[in-house]
C-alpha cells in the first residue's frame, strides 16, 4: 500500500479572521478539531505545518504532531511541502494530502476519497468536486467551479480547466470544487518547482498552475462540501453544527 501523510498548513494571519486556528470552537481551537477529523480519516499520517509557536503547542497538547515552517511561503502548498521534507527525508511517503486548516466539520471520509484517484499511475493530482444544487452557487465567483471530461473511473472527472466564472455554458450539471488535494510525492515536488502561470495569477487558482504545465488533476464528485472558516459568521456556524453534533 502506498504510504499517505496528510498535511494540515496552517498560519495565524488570516486577512478576514485574524488568529483563525486558535479562534475557540466548544472548547478547543479549530486547528485541533481540522486534526482530529484527519487522524479520524485513518488514511495515513498526520501533520500540522505551522509558522505558529501556539498553534504547534495546541496540537502537540492535544496529542498530534507539528512542525515549524517558514512564514513567508505564498501558499499552503508551499508549507505544506517545506513539512514533508522536513519529516520524510528519506521519501518514504508515496502521497502527500493538502488538508485545509480551516475545515473544522470536514467529513473524514473526504480525504480517503480524494486519494482514491491516485490508483490510475496517469494522475498526478487529485481533488473533489459536488455537483452544485444551490442555485446561487452557479454565478457566485467565490465558488470554484471544476470543469472535466469523465474518465474511465465511475465518479471521477479528467479536470480540464477549473474556473470563478459560471462554466461551463449550456445545459447539464456544474460542479463546486473542494480544495482539498492530494498529491504524488513527485508532483508536489515539480508544482512547486514551476513558476505561477498566467492563468493562475488571473484566476487566482493555483491549480491552474498544474494543468497549463500539462500535469494531470483528477477529481473525485463526491456528495458533501464541508463549512469553510473565513468570516466571524462562517465561525459561528462552525461552533453551531459542532455543538449540534457533541449532543
Amino acid at each position: 500500500m502506498p504510504q499517505t501523510l496528510i498535511v494540515i498548513p496552517a498560519r495565524l494571519q488570516a486577512s478576514r479572521l485574524p488568529g483563525k486556528p486558535l479562534k475557540d470552537i466548544c472548547g478547543e481551537p479549530m486547528i485541533v478539531h481540522v486534526w482530529r477529523r484527519a487522524v479520524e480519516a485513518d488514511a495515513g499520517r498526520v501533520l500540522v505545518a505551522t509558522d505558529s509557536e501556539g498553534i504547534l503547542k495546541a496540537i502537540e497538547q492535544a496529542g498530534g504532531e507539528a512542525v515549524m515552517t517558514k512564514s513567508d511561503h505564498e501558499s499552503g502548498t508551499d508549507r505544506v511541502f517545506e513539512a514533508v521534507e522536513a519529516v520524510d527525508g528519506k521519501r518514504s511517503c508515496d502521497i502527500v494530502v493538502n488538508l485545509q486548516g480551516d475545515l473544522p466539520t470536514l467529513d473524514p471520509g473526504l480525504v480517503s476519497a480524494c486519494i482514491a484517484p491516485l490508483t490510475d499511475d496517469h494522475c498526478d493530482i487529485a481533488t473533489l468536486a459536488v455537483e452544485i444544487v444551490d442555485e446561487a452557487e452557479r454565478d457566485d465567483p467565490h465558488v470554484v467551479k471544476a470543469i472535466g471530461t469523465r474518465s474511465s473511473v465511475t465518479g471521477t472527472l479528467r479536470a480540464l480547466y477549473f474556473t470563478r466564472a459560471t462554466a461551463p455554458h449550456g445545459e447539464g450539471p456544474l460542479y463546486h470544487h473542494i480544495g482539498i488535494y492530494a498529491f504524488r510525492r513527485a508532483a508536489l515536488q515539480r508544482f512547486v518547482s514551476l513558476p505561477r502561470s498566467e492563468l493562475e495569477c488571473r484566476e487566482k487558482l493555483e491549480q491552474l498552475r498544474a494543468l497549463e504545465a500539462g500535469m494531470r488533476i483528477d477529481v473525485a464528485l463526491v456528495d458533501t462540501v464541508p463549512v469553510g472558516v473565513d468570516t466571524p459568521a462562517d465561525l459561528e456556524r462552525a461552533r453551531a453544527l459542532l455543538s449540534s453534533s457533541a449532543h
